[in-house]
């Protein structure tokens, strides 16, 4: 790895570790400043882990600040019932005031809230700067059909627009929304999936067997594909030096239309068209900015490839605009999103399982690759709605390591008048603290093994060179 890809790296692990350090910082500051408001004893508030690098008490609170960026921690003794065990100073727990149940809960909701709170500013953000938006996305026309595919073998076609799936309307591609093409072959349950179509102005319906990926032992399991791609414009992003392309005027940005008269609803419809058409020249329409034009172009074999080409490298992401939903669509989306995933996982018939989840290695991943993007931090904005809101409602649930299973215990000691016996709590906290861990190695264990481990490297330059006897290609005017 060179000087500036090593660069390139950091800058984005900085960015990914800053980002998700924020998110968990502001949510223990929740538990720390209700404490503070209802007058728990707060021991300790520290951002970081490990050996403190800075510490300092302020008002009987240790304030530190670790050398492990893994998010932030508050020490709140009073949270915990107390059996007259003592400190490391000595001092018995016990000498501290009790604390009512209705502050324990107040506290304990405090963390989700700020959660909540943190993904409302972060929805405002994303309101003002906007969220950049593929046109694949947000398409539901067929823009690609893998040959040999179950959508293929069912008589699905690019330009096909999707209406329904299993009878769930659709008016998206991509998303865990219920209205989503993608989520909907995911989630689908039956042998086959019913997908109906609107080809030229008439309603047809196909019945598609599904196929899943086969994947290693170590690996995820496959989801449901029938292996369609979404229309979107074939954009070039680079033209190769001596291709065909270069000899035709083609620039980055061009939007190819047309190869022969036929329509291309995706970039991979040329590439096959070049593919299965080596000695012909075609016409290809293109649009730059406003102006339409038609250009020649015959395919040529680069120089140790046995597979013709035009000299294109394309912008797979198509064009992009930028949305500015409400904060309120982005709350709505994100706790839709996260309740169309529980609804699947609880599902006996669902193939989205436990093990599909990512742990925080599969979400860092997941930040990485948006901030590699040139969209980098408007896309990780919008994803830190999704993930403050999912944070806020999964802590919630009443699991006794959670902060709903301090709520939890804060009402069961509100109703029985007294809080539970410090033995079973900590036989609770220890059997659900070691599920916890064991279901996060669990999920990290799949997340590991997704990890590109060798670089994928810089996209080989294409030599193009005529062959004995072959004219070079010749430029065109536009």
């Amino acid at each position: 790895m060179g000087f500036k890809p090593l660069l390139h790296f950091l800058v984005i692990l900085f960015e990914v570790i800053l980002l998700f350090n924020i998110m968990i910082v502001v949510h223990e500051l929740g538990h720390f400043l209700a404490a503070k408001w209802r007058g728990l004893v707060v021991e300790r508030f520290g951002v970081w882990f490990g050996h403190p690098i800075w510490k300092k008490e302020i008002g009987g609170v240790t304030y530190s600040l670790g050398w492990i960026p893994a998010g932030g921690f508050v020490a709140l003794p009073q949270m915990i019932p107390n059996d007259n065990k003592e400190e490391n100073n000595g001092q018995e727990k016990s000498s501290l005031p009790p604390v009512s149940p209705k502050d324990k809960i107040i506290v304990a909701l405090a963390g989700p809230l700020f959660s909540l709170l943190l993904a409302i500013v972060f929805a405002l953000v994303v309101y003002v700067v906007g969220r950049p938006v593929s046109e694949s996305e947000m398409t539901t026309v067929i823009g690609y059909v893998m040959k040999d595919s179950p959508a293929y073998r069912a008589g699905l076609q690019p330009g096909d627009k999707i209406v329904s799936i299993d009878g769930h309307p659709v008016s998206r591609f991509q998303g865990m929304d219920n209205d989503s093409v993608t989520w909907n072959i995911i989630r689908s349950e039956g042998s086959t999936i019913a997908v109906e179509v609107d080809r030229n102005g008439k309603k047809l319906r196909f019945n598609v067997v599904p196929v899943k990926e086969e994947k290693s032992a170590f690996q995820r399991k496959g989801l449901r594909q029938i292996f369609i791609m979404p229309a979107q414009t074939p954009t070039v992003a680079k033209v190769f030096p001596g291709s065909p392309a270069d000899a035709a005027s083609i620039q980055p940005n061009d939007q190819i239309l047309e190869v022969d008269g036929q329509k291309l609803y995706s970039p991979f419809l040329l590439n096959d068209y070049v593919s299965s058409h080596p000695q012909k020249e075609m016409t290809l329409l293109i649009k730059r900015g406003e102006k339409t034009f038609s250009v020649r172009i015959k395919p040529m074999t680069p120089e140790g490839e046995n597979v013709p080409r035009i000299g294109i490298l394309w912008d797979l992401n198509g064009q992009m605009t930028l949305s500015h939903p409400t904060p309120l669509e982005q709350l709505k989306a994100s706790v839709s999103a996260m309740f169309n995933v529980l609804q699947a996982l609880l599902s006996p018939k669902s193939d989205i399982k436990p093990q599909h989840l990512s742990g925080p290695i599969g979400i860092m991943r997941f930040y990485y690759m948006l901030f590699e993007s040139p969209h980098g931090w408007r896309l990780a904005l919008w994803f830190s709605v999704l993930f403050n809101v999912n944070a806020a409602l999964i802590n919630l649930f009443p699991i006794p390591v959670l902060d709903g299973g301090h709520i939890l215990l804060g009402l069961v000691e509100w109703i029985r008048g007294r809080p539970l016996s410090l033995k079973l709590l900590e036989a609770l906290q220890t059997v659900f603290a070691t599920l916890l861990i064991g279901y996060m190695l669990y999920v990290t264990f799949f997340d590991v093994q997704e990890i590109p481990w060798k670089s994928k490297g810089n996209i080989p330059e294409l030599k193009f060179h005529p062959k004995e006897g072959e004219p070079a290609p010749q430029p065109h005017s536009p």
